[in-house]
């Protein structure tokens, strides 16, 4: 025992002598993937790293190796940055309206409003601190990059939406389109020809929007306020090429099978930890329920209290039917005529409310979070996607055989009570979610301990450029094979020219010894 203990205090001392001094750099206010990153810097708190970070949501206590810097107050990117009037009506909206609309200039204002902060930008042009590693969210705020380059650090990027198209050639891949759709497309990776063809158009349109328009948005912001910089400043698309890993919030069977480099790093799930006791009210009103629970959520930002009154009602009616118990995050708790079966927080726990053996059935919009820990926890799942993956991510989940899906604007009482009857009673759904379950949680290592492996092999490897593809070197003419296909093409026409010139010749000369002849 004595011996343990000393090897103990020695590796503490020795990961904390070792530890790194880390930026990381969350300036976008979602609630939602702050959970994997505060995941992920929660556990390098714990191996002893000392981690500053640009955040909107500070931490309950304070930690002695955590530095914040609160973006405060939080914007509100739903009020300001999004153009439509209810997130709803974003179900049948184009992907170029999602992207024009809606994502990009999410991501230009929730960027220059951190920018805005004076206790941000003091940071930003008076902190002297020698880092080791940039730890930035890959999610539209790419002129925090620079950030790299002030303090010429390496990057590693957290991809809190998954994978993305942009990210293949940004880490030196072809994408492959013809079997991986792109992520807002509510397509399976089994398309037809127009399927294909379509997704080919979406995602080469996508590549040139964000080339052409969205990134030079980026550039001339971060141009702007890391003026103070020596000048010139480096290209953002050019620190792009420069992270040395990402880490994917995606993981098998949940996401396409597709070629990846080792610097892709897939840690989908890491956010979930084992389930613990609910509160006292919430955990007597899910033990009580002698014929099940339906769990209801729509995420952290699409709100249930905002459904059209029509849906509303649809959805109370079926539910005061039912024998079963039903738990729905609801934002607004004096909601009227609320069946007695029902339960409703403005808030709840999910990942431990589905930990809960009585939980029959998942309603949820198939968020990435809340699928995977609806996965994790092996609980089938009535769909209701609105927008962005929610569509592929439900549409996987029909194909596995342990999800049904539902159109938001067709919803009726019939299609609503159906889709939770067959859920709640054709077994095969939950058969099949357990196998799916197996597989997401069948891992050589757990989720939280590989992301910060990699972190780590960055940062003793001082941007580890072993993993960065040659790729990456090649102008896109070459990284794309266009050069030997046009070499190709040169050589074939020259060789059909010499040909047809050596058959003339050889044919004018035969009929030449045929005229002196006769």
């Amino acid at each position: 025992h004595l011996l343990t203990l000393v090897c103990f205090i020695a590796a503490t001392a020795l990961q904390t002598s070792l530890g790194a001094r880390i930026l990381s750099v969350n300036v976008f206010p979602g609630r939602s993937h702050w959970m994997m990153i505060g995941s992920i810097l929660e556990e390098l708190l714990d191996r002893g790293h000392e981690v500053t970070v640009i955040t909107n949501y500070p931490r309950k206590t304070p930690h002695p190796n955590l530095t914040e810097i609160v973006i405060s107050p939080i914007y509100d990117f739903w009020g300001k940055s999004v153009n439509v009037d209810s997130l709803y009506d974003l179900t049948d909206i184009s992907v170029h309206q999602m992207l024009m609309d809606f994502l990009y200039p999410l991501g230009l204002q929730t960027a220059e409003y951190a920018f805005t902060r004076d206790n941000v930008m003091d940071f930003l042009r008076n902190d002297k601190t020698q880092f080791d590693l940039l730890l930035a969210e890959q999610f539209y705020q790419e002129a925090y990059l620079m950030l790299a380059h002030k303090y010429k650090v390496p990057i590693v990027s957290i991809g809190t939406f998954g994978f993305a198209q942009y990210m293949g050639p940004m880490m030196g891949l072809m994408n492959a389109w013809s079997h991986v759709p792109h992520e807002f497309l509510p397509f399976t990776d089994h398309m037809s020809l127009y399927q294909r063809a379509y997704n080919a158009f979406v995602s080469s349109y996508e590549l040139v929007l964000r080339s052409w328009y969205y990134l030079p948005e980026q550039q001339a912001m971060a141009d702007k306020y890391f003026s103070f910089l020596p000048s010139p400043l480096p290209r953002l698309a050019d620190l792009e090429r420069q992270v040395s890993v990402i880490l994917l919030n995606s993981y098998p069977p949940l996401t396409s099978t597709r070629a990846k480099v080792p610097a892709l790093v897939q840690v989908g799930g890491l956010h979930i930890k084992e389930p613990k006791r609910l509160p006292d009210d919430l955990q007597t009103f899910i033990d009580g329920a002698k014929d099940g629970v339906i769990y209801f959520s729509l995420g952290t930002n699409l709100r249930s209290a905002d459904m059209p009154p029509e849906k509303l009602s649809v959805m109370l009616n079926v539910f005061s039917s039912m024998k079963q118990r039903v738990v729905w995050k609801f934002e607004d708790e004096s909601i009227k005529n609320l069946p007695s079966n029902v339960l409703v927080r403005s808030w709840l726990p999910q990942s431990d409310i589905l930990g809960h053996r009585n939980v029959k059935v998942f309603i949820t919009h198939g968020g990435l979070l809340g699928t995977q820990e609806g996965v994790h926890r092996a609980v089938p799942m009535v769909g209701i996607p609105i927008y962005c993956d929610q569509h592929l991510n439900m549409n996987k989940a029909t194909l596995g055989g342990y999800a049904v899906k539902l159109y938001f604007p067709n919803i009726t009482e019939q299609s609503f009570r159906w889709a939770l009857d067959e859920v709640l009673y054709n077994p095969s759904y939950k058969a099949n979610m357990e196998k799916v379950s197996q597989i997401f949680r069948d891992r050589p290592v757990p989720a939280l301990d590989e992301a910060v492996y990699w972190i780590e092999y960055v940062i003793r490897y001082k941007g580890a450029p072993q993993l960065r593809s040659a790729g990456l070197d090649l102008p896109w003419v070459s990284f794309a094979l266009l050069d030997v296909v046009g070499a190709m093409v040169i050589v074939l026409i020259v060789g059909v020219l010499l040909l047809r010139r050596i058959v003339s010749y050889l044919l004018g000369g035969k009929s030449k010894s045929k005229r002196k002849i006769e």
